[in-house]
């Protein structure tokens, strides 16, 4: 049950009281900067999570993010940092509410195994796309539009995606961590043989207890501690038995980083800044496949924000009487230009995080809370040469429990209604088992319309839903058209 809003405590106590209405929300400056801190830590993982991610696969075009041959996760952590600590601070200024934000989870997923890997594309060329999204967003919020399109896509579809997407996420943890690997026999196989069998797989299961155990029983900041007890495990292991980078003729080496310490702080490298290319993204994906790419991440983006935003209201007793927030429209408008920003930063679109419930539920009620997460964020940008010694088999636990996270929505999800249960099923499952986010978007929607059409309940069906569709069955019969007019 949403809670409501406080009544007016005191007079406000000097101008930054005034300026955030500190007294006016019930609220005091060190409550304020506590709550603040504890989402800082809440979120914090995102640093180590958004490199690995995006770092972690070459793009279709033979080359790894920022353009190099080799991942370069110190200047991906950096700019991570860096647009989460001025887009929540941006939040604080404009719209004055407590919601953090930074790269999202599962967008950047898009963004990697989606985007990235379509025929001819850099990551340059990704973070255009990411950038076109941010653009219409905020024109949808800025039109009004926006209500049209949230209505469109049935609110169980809406859940399936993001119930889909945590799966996904969850699977990219296990294959990086090579907790589960190809098989002979089977797609895949647990461990490298059967077995878990290898010190790097150890630490990882080490982490992935840590973090479930943390969770449940509420620790904040559950999923830091435990990367960080994975890579303090990873760099004790390491010193002892010497195990070196995972590779040909040494299957029990680490993944992506070898935990060995050269240092923790340095001046941050941002030359990720400005990696993005819109024209690029035009040149390669054709206008179908481009507007396709721009509405998954929309869709992957967009909704989110709009439950983030009114969970925390709730939690926080900030919801109005139309169940809506304080300046609405400046929330919104701030997310959509983070989505900008992030794109324009080479790290993803950047959106609104969950885990600043955590600081409301510690006792932030205002925008100063997120002048002391966005600084504290952008003092982290010093640190990034950290990330640089976290093994995957350290941090993807945290990917497995995110992935948790997103599965509990699919309770939401009438699953006695087959009208709306086999889109969602599809869509889950398409997701991990494609490798592919979009279709499992696409089989969603394109099923949803089928059945209600078998159903005789096409008049039911948004105008919305009936062009995405569309769109959809022309993107998988891509190849077919192509050969028939080749």
């Amino acid at each position: 049950m949403a809670k409501t809003r406080p009544a007016a405590k005191a007079q406000p106590k000097g101008p930054i009281d005034r300026f955030f209405k500190i007294s006016e929300r019930g609220s005091s400056i060190g409550q304020e900067v506590r709550g603040g801190f504890v989402t800082f830590f809440a979120m914090s993982y995102i640093i180590v999570l958004n490199p690995l991610i995006l770092a972690g696969a070459q793009s279709s075009a033979g080359t790894f993010i920022g353009g190099g041959d080799e991942p370069n996760l110190g200047a991906v952590a950096a700019a991570t940092a860096l647009i989460a600590g001025v887009m929540t601070i941006a939040m604080g200024l404009v719209a004055n509410y407590p919601m953090a934000i930074a790269a999202g989870l599962g967008i950047n997923a898009v963004v990697t195994f989606t985007v990235a890997q379509l025929p001819g594309m850099s990551f340059a060329d990704a973070m255009g796309v990411v950038v076109l999204e941010g653009i219409i967003i905020l024109l949808l919020v800025l039109t009004g539009f926006r209500e049209a399109v949230f209505k469109a896509v049935p609110p169980q579809l809406k859940i399936a995606i993001s119930v889909g997407i945590g799966l996904f996420i969850a699977l990219i943890g296990l294959v990086d961590a090579r907790f589960v690997t190809p098989a002979s026999g089977t797609p895949l196989q647990l461990g490298g043989s059967g077995t878990l069998g290898t010190w790097p797989v150890l630490v990882f299961v080490v982490g992935l207890i840590a973090a479930i155990v943390l969770m449940a029983r509420k620790v904040k900041g559950a999923l830091l501690i435990a990367i960080v007890a994975g890579t303090v495990l990873a760099v004790i292991v390491e010193a002892i038995a010497k195990l070196g980078p995972a590779g040909e003729g040494n299957a029990g080496g680490w993944n992506l980083n070898v935990p060995e310490f050269n240092g923790f702080f340095d001046l941050p490298d941002f030359s990720m800044l400005g990696q993005f290319s819109i024209l690029g993204a035009v040149r390669h994906l054709g206008l179908v496949t481009l507007v396709l790419m721009v509405f998954s991440l929309l869709l992957a983006d967009f909704f989110d924000t709009m439950g983030t935003m009114v969970a925390i209201g709730a939690e926080g007793g900030l919801l109005g009487k139309d169940g809506n927030p304080p300046k609405t429209k400046q929330i919104l408008i701030v997310d959509s230009v983070a989505a900008i920003a992030g794109g324009a930063g080479g790290v993803s679109s950047n959106t609104a995080y969950i885990e600043s419930a955590a600081g409301v539920g510690d006792g932030a009620r205002t925008g100063l809370a997120n002048i002391v997460t966005g600084l504290l964020f952008l003092a982290a940008t010093f640190i990034s040469p950290v990330v640089n010694v976290v093994p995957y088999e350290a941090a993807t636990p945290a990917l497995v429990v995110v992935g948790f996270l997103m599965m509990t929505q699919v309770a939401g999800i009438t699953w006695k209604d087959y009208e709306i249960a086999i889109p969602a099923f599809l869509t889950i499952i398409l997701m991990p088992f494609a490798y592919s986010i979009t279709a499992g978007i696409g089989a969603g929607f394109v099923s949803f319309v089928v059945l209600k059409i078998a159903a005789g309940k096409a008049k039911l069906v948004h105008p919305l839903m009936w062009a995405a569709a569309g769109l959809f069955v022309i993107y998988f019969a891509l190849e077919p058209i192509r050969a028939v007019f080749s």
